[in-house]
């Protein structure tokens, strides 16, 4: 019963989609166990790209199923664009199943995002204003509405209800009305419910029959609600223990976890970020990197690699494997930094601080390596990487002691170099 998690070691964008769609390959089954259409992944297949919000890229191979878990927040107008646009390339999107107990995002939660970013001022949390975050506080207060819900008018109506007067004053003069966000569901449920199951039941029963199972984070670990840069976070659990609860499986049925890190660092929207550059080579970066959101547009922030930060998300997550992405971005830069520590307020540390303040005022302590200045986009297998590069990577390895599985060397699904098995031995 192998079962792999695929989880964000930064702050999200690393490239988990793209790894996900390479390690899928081999899997029969993709599970998708929190977030929202606030994720975006991005992958290039044969000079196609194809642009992933909600569902698990592994709908890219033939075959596999793929699962929208209990965890997840679900926009079912957007789910229903985006199985469109899958369908429009030709991809059978009948392998999707989506659970009964995910939550809706409903229309009214997009509004009472968008407020609470306009009463924050100038402390903006930096949300894309999707209606994640509201969808999840009404799941935990709960006054949401669940996919399965949908099945029953009436139920439905008195859910509906129930949302509406728990936030009748945030909403007063709003166009929303209980029959009007009822037509608004039935309308996606009418196109999604022959995708609708109970995905744990489901996800278990391939585990039990041996089947290989990957697990699928959206963000990142810093983005995490509990483990996050708090309050500047998601509202879920994208380490990976949020796949148990997420995928509805026991944290037994776990075998390994695969942290994926880009070869330098971004974030996206507001919050501490230690070695985020906002000269010229933080530009050239994102220049490079074309770091820019699949989801938002937005431009990220960027900078050097944070092995402090990395050495965190291998101890919250239990990270064995890592794959490290995007490392053809550093080809042109003769000299790299890696940060190795922090200096918080006079003493320097190795540890992440958990305190947001401390990590505001965090300066990073830096060591240079020596770049390699040979292109390595056209590289396919770990041995022809130029010794500097080669070097870079062992070197990360020896400052986060864990052995990096893949790297990636560009967009394309073939520029992902397996230097260590993934599936095998499990």
């Amino acid at each position: 019963m192998p079962a792999i998690v695929v989880v964000g070691a930064q702050w999200g964008d690393e490239g988990k989609g793209r790894i996900t769609d390479y390690l899928a390959q081999s899997a029969d089954t993709v599970v998708r166990y929190q977030g929202g259409n606030n994720a975006g992944h991005t992958v290039v297949v044969g000079g196609s790209t194809y642009r992933f919000h909600l569902i698990p890229s592994g709908m890219l191979h033939a075959g596999r199923t793929c699962v929208l878990g209990n965890g997840v927040v679900v926009d079912g107008a957007k789910l229903v664009e985006e199985l469109d646009a899958l369908e429009a390339h030709g991809i059978d999107t009948g392998r999707l199943k989506l659970s009964d107990q995910a939550h809706f995002i409903l229309p009214t939660h997009a509004l009472l995002d968008r407020l609470a970013e306009e009463r924050r001022g100038g402390a903006k949390i930096g949300t894309t204003g999707r209606g994640i975050g509201p969808a999840y506080r009404d799941k935990v207060n709960r006054c949401g509405v669940r996919v399965g819900d949908a099945a029953d008018p009436q139920w439905l109506a008195s859910r509906v209800e129930t949302h509406l007067r728990d936030h009748e004053h945030e909403l007063a003069g709003s166009r929303w009305t209980v029959d009007r966000l009822v037509q608004h569901v039935r309308e996606a449920w009418k196109r999604l419910e022959r995708h609708v199951c109970d995905t744990s039941t489901l996800v278990n029963e391939k585990l039990d029959c041996g089947a290989r199972v990957l697990l699928e984070g959206a963000q990142g670990t810093l983005l995490d609600v509990d483990h996050g840069t708090y309050p500047f976070v998601t509202s879920s659990n994208p380490v990976a223990g949020g796949a148990c609860i997420g995928a509805g499986i026991g944290p037994t049925r776990i075998d390994r976890v695969l942290g994926v890190a880009k070869a330098y660092a971004t974030r996206v929207g507001s919050g501490p970020f230690p070695t985020e550059l906002g000269d010229a080579t933080g530009g050239r970066l994102r220049a490079l990197g074309a770091e820019y959101g699949t989801t938002t547009g937005r431009p990220r922030r960027c900078g050097w690699v944070d092995a402090v930060a990395l050495r965190y998300a291998v101890r919250v997550n239990g990270i064995d494997h890592l794959a490290v992405t995007k490392l053809d971005v550093l080809d042109d830069f003769t000299e790299l930094k890696v940060c190795t520590a922090y200096r918080v307020r006079g003493r320097e540390t190795r540890d992440f601080p958990s305190n947001v303040r401390d990590l505001e005022c965090a300066e990073p302590v830096y060591e240079s390596v020596p770049g390699w200045r040979v292109p390595t986009g056209e590289v396919r297998s770990w041995t022809d990487l130029p010794a500097q590069a080669a070097a870079y990577i062992t070197h990360l390895e020896s400052l986060l002691r864990v052995p990096v599985a893949l790297v990636s060397v560009g967009a394309e699904r073939g520029a992902i170099l397996g230097r260590l098995a993934i599936w095998e031995g499990m």
